[in-house]
């Protein structure tokens, strides 16, 4: 569900372009909490390395992917009074800091969900 939701932040019409803080948030949160995963299991990596506690990635990269998408929450929220002016389409930015701050509390509650069964394995 967050990565939907993260999809919904991106392809809302923002032109996140105009802003280098959110141009920063997407190149990482593209390369580091997408392309990342997806090389770990293409290469089965999480199979060839059995000495890896892997619930601890998860919880790293779903704690990262939280911050980040914070980090786009609390600029998007400050880019829709910018919007106001005339500069940027507002129901395409207010969309997109509601999708945000929704991607975030996804993140947060995966990062929660993570750190339980990091616990519960004993890792």
């Amino acid at each position: 569900m967050s990565r939907v939701c993260g999809m919904l932040v991106w392809t809302g019409g923002t032109e996140y372009f105009h802003l280098s803080a959110l141009t920063w948030v997407m190149f990482v949160a593209i390369w580091v909490v997408t392309v990342g995963p997806f090389v770990i299991y293409l290469t089965g990596a999480h199979n060839r390395i059995p000495q890896v506690p892997w619930t601890t990635p998860p919880l790293c990269l779903n704690c990262s992917a939280a911050a980040l998408y914070l980090v786009t929450a609390v600029v998007d929220t400050l880019s829709v009074n910018q919007s106001t002016r005339g500069r940027h389409n507002y129901n395409c930015w207010a969309a997109s800091a509601f999708f945000a701050f929704l991607t975030t509390l996804f993140y947060a509650g995966s990062t929660y969900l993570s750190y339980c069964a990091g616990k519960t394995t004993g890792q």
